[in-house]
C-alpha cells in the first residue's frame, strides 16, 4: 500500500514566478481548445445506447467467469483520434503505483488518442520494470521527461509542456506543488491517484466503500483535501492490491507462490475466509483513463479503483497451487491458520510477512462502474496462469525464501 509521505518539496520563489508566467502565458490554448469543443470544430458522437450500471454498493462477490459488459458511457463522448487534447502524467519513483503511469500512458496515447507527457521521478530505478520499458511508450508517442520531484525538479520538467486538459498525478512527493503549477491550466479534469490502504476495516464480510470510515492522519487523504481547496476540477482514485505486467511491487502474489512452489506451510489469518481484491494495473489505468469521457461526472467524486471480483486468503492459495501444477487438496494440508488478536504483544519478524490486512479489507467499485461506466477486463483467475509463467521466467521459484516471520507465527499458535 502507499505509504504516507511527507511532503518534502523545495522551490525558490523566483522558480515558481517564472513557472506560473509560463503556465498563465500558455492556458490560452486550453481556452481555444475549449472554444472549438463548444462550437463543434471537433467531432463529436452521440453513443449508440446510454445505459447505467448497477447503482449502490454490492455485497461481496466470490470468484466466477467475467461477464460481457453491455454498459455503454452515456452522455457524449470524444471520438478518440479526433480528441486533440493533450495530458500530463507525474509519476513516482515506484512501489505499489509503480507501474500505474506506464499502462495509462499507453492507454491514453493508443485509445483516447492524446498527447501525452509523461514526467517520471528521476529516483527510479530504470533499469527495473515498468520504466526499463518506457521506450514502447516513446515508441507510442508519449514524451518521457525526467525530474528530481522530491527536490524542486517538476518546475524545469514543466517548461514547454501544457496547457494539458487532462492532469493525472500518481506521487506524492510533490502533489501540492503540482496542484499549484496546473491552475493556471484550468485542467478540464486533475486525477489524483491515492489509495486504498487509507480505509479502516471493517468486521462484517463487506465491502469498503468511498464514505467509509478512514484514517484521518492519512497523507493521500490530505491531498485529495488539498486538491479541492486548491479549486481544481479534480478527483481521487483510490488503488488496492495492485498485480498486472511490469509490476513494480509483486509480494502480494508471489508471498504465495513462494511458499507453495516449495511445500512450505502456508500461515493464513482467521479460517482463511477473509476477502480482498486484487487489481491488475491495466484495469487500474483503464479506471484513470475514462475521466476523458466524462471529466464533468467524475469532478468532485472520489472512487475506489480495484476489479470487482472480490476473492478469501484460501481462494488465493488454491488458485496459486492450480498455476503451480499443485495438487490443492494437498497444499490446503500446508495451511496452518492462526488468530492475529492472539499474537498481538508477540514479538514477530517485519520481514516477509503475510502481504494482506488480517481482516476483511477489499473495496467496492459500484460507483465508478455507475458514474464512469467503466468495468475491468480482467480477474486474478484469468490472470494467474500467465502471471506463473512470468513469476517462474524470473527465476523466482529458484534459491530460499525469508520465512523468519512464518517460523514465528506457527510457533507462537503450536502448529
Amino acid at each position: 500500500m502507499a505509504a504516507a509521505t511527507k511532503n518534502r518539496c523545495r522551490k525558490s520563489a523566483a522558480a515558481a514566478t517564472a513557472l506560473a508566467v509560463v503556465l498563465a502565458l500558455s492556458a490560452a490554448s486550453a481556452a481555444a481548445f475549449a472554444a472549438a469543443a463548444a462550437t463543434g470544430a471537433l467531432p463529436l458522437r452521440q453513443p449508440a445506447t446510454a445505459a447505467s450500471t448497477l447503482a449502490g454498493n454490492a455485497p461481496m462477490r466470490g470468484l466466477a467467469p467475467r461477464q460481457p459488459s453491455a454498459t455503454v458511457a452515456g452522455g457524449w463522448a470524444l471520438v478518440a483520434l479526433a480528441a486533440a487534447g493533450a495530458a500530463l502524467i507525474v509519476q513516482n519513483k515506484g512501489g505499489g503505483h509503480g507501474e500505474i503511469g506506464y499502462h495509462l500512458a499507453l492507454n491514453l496515447a493508443k485509445e483516447k488518442g492524446l498527447k501525452v507527457t509523461l514526467i517520471g521521478d528521476s529516483a527510479a530505478k530504470k533499469d527495473k520494470p515498468p520504466f526499463n520499458s518506457y521506450g514502447a511508450l516513446e515508441a507510442a508517442g508519449v514524451e518521457v521527461k525526467w525530474a528530481d520531484l522530491e527536490n524542486g525538479g517538476l518546475a524545469g520538467a514543466l517548461e514547454g509542456v501544457g496547457p494539458c486538459e487532462y492532469v493525472f498525478d500518481n506521487e506524492n512527493v510533490c502533489t501540492k506543488e503540482l496542484q499549484k503549477a496546473v491552475k493556471a491550466w484550468t485542467p478540464k479534469a486533475y486525477a489524483y491517484v491515492s489509495s486504498g490502504g487509507m480505509y479502516k476495516p471493517v468486521k462484517e464480510d463487506a465491502a469498503l466503500v468511498e464514505t467509509g470510515l478512514v484514517k484521518e492522519e492519512n497523507a493521500q487523504l490530505a491531498n485529495e483535501q488539498h486538491a479541492a481547496e486548491a479549486g481544481l476540477s479534480w478527483s481521487a482514485f483510490r488503488p488496492q492490491y495492485i498485480y498486472g505486467p511490469l509490476t513494480n511491487k509483486r509480494e502480494y502474489i508471489d508471498w504465495f507462490l513462494d511458499r507453495i512452489t516449495r511445500d512450505l506451510p502456508v500461515p493464513l489469518p482467521g479460517d482463511g475466509s477473509f476477502r480482498t481484491t486484487l487489481s491488475n494495473a491495466e484495469d487500474v489505468a483503464g479506471m484513470l483513463a475514462s475521466v476523458i469521457n466524462n471529466p464533468e461526472a467524475a469532478a468532485g467524486q472520489v472512487f475506489n479503483c480495484a476489479t470487482d471480483v472480490f476473492l478469501s486468503h484460501k481462494e488465493l492459495v488454491v488458485l496459486c497451487a492450480k498455476a503451480a501444477g499443485k495438487d490443492p487438496e494437498a497444499v490446503m494440508k500446508k495451511v496452518v491458520f492462526y488468530d492475529p488478536a492472539a499474537l498481538k504483544g508477540v514479538e514477530l519478524p517485519k520481514k516477509n510477512k503475510f502481504p494482506f490486512r488480517e481482516a476483511n479489507f477489499g473495496v467496492s467499485v459500484q460507483k465508478a462502474k455507475r458514474v464512469l461506466a467503466w468495468a475491468p477486463k480482467h480477474t486474478i483467475e484469468g490472470d494467474i496462469d500467465a502471471y506463473y509463467i512470468e513469476y517462474l521466467r524470473q527465476g523466482k521459484d529458484k534459491g530460499d525464501v525469508a520465512i523468519e516471520w512464518d517460523v514465528a507465527v506457527i510457533r507462537a499458535v503450536g502448529a
